[in-house]
């Protein structure tokens, strides 16, 4: 399935923001299942099979952070948060949940649609049956079977802590990794509060893949949460 003429699955509570999600996503040719109520996203995503969640988080009968960890108990649709909660601890949480990108209230519709396409190309990546061997994005070229990185066609030589950091944010491109799961992901689950690792060495990082690393335009960062490899999209 290709993003458009995608399903996707709206759960949200306020009638005026869904009838223009509605309307935005109907308009650019997908196509939308509606609910307001916690209780009914699970038994949606079993019977119609989505290929994205847009949840909001503050629900009537229960909490989006809470359906998203039932959620990923037996599912790896894409799920995009669309909260009006903008705290930061907000964001963590529910991307620690397994939430696939988050947005805060009021958003723009082409965002919106610009994260959805990153979520399902994602989504479609890691379900396919051959895997990619060679990633690239922009300047920069990562190939896997290799081991061997490139950037405007000059051999870059980095750590083996740094290969793997930044093959971990490739291999998510355009999705935002907690603080959290790239610790756990490149050091191991004994380092998961040792944020000040992925600080220095993204900034090591970001000497060798940026043209400007104090001004990053691939490896960006979410303040307070993490940080996203830019995809272009």
């Amino acid at each position: 399935m290709t993003a458009i003429g995608a399903l996707v699955l709206v759960v949200e509570d306020e009638p005026q923001m869904r009838r223009v999600i509605r309307a935005s996503l109907t308009s650019h040719g997908y196509r939308v299942i509606e609910t307001e109520r916690a209780a009914e996203v699970a038994p949606l995503v079993a019977s119609h099979n989505p290929e994205l969640v847009l949840l909001d988080l503050g629900l009537p009968d229960g909490d989006g952070i809470e359906v998203t960890r039932q959620l990923r108990e037996s599912s790896r649709v894409p799920i995009i948060v669309l909260s009006a909660r903008g705290r930061e601890d907000d964001k963590v949480m529910a991307l620690d949940a397994g939430a696939d990108d988050y947005l805060t209230k009021p958003f723009g519709v082409n965002e919106l649609l610009a994260r959805m396409r990153v979520a399902l190309r994602h989504a479609q990546t890691v379900t396919g049956a051959s895997p990619v061997q060679v990633l690239e994005f922009d300047r920069l070229k990562i190939d896997l079977d290799r081991r061997e990185v490139s950037a405007a066609g000059k051999d870059l030589h980095l750590t083996p802590i740094e290969y793997k950091l930044l093959v971990l944010l490739a291999q998510n491109a355009g999705k935002v990794l907690t603080h959290r799961h790239i610790l756990k992901d490149v050091w191991g689950p004994a380092y998961a509060n040792q944020t000040h690792y992925v600080r220095v060495h993204m900034a090591e990082l970001r000497k060798k893949v940026e043209d400007d690393p104090s001004r990053p335009r691939l490896l960006v960062t979410e303040p307070g949460v993490g940080y996203r490899l830019r995809d272009g999209s």
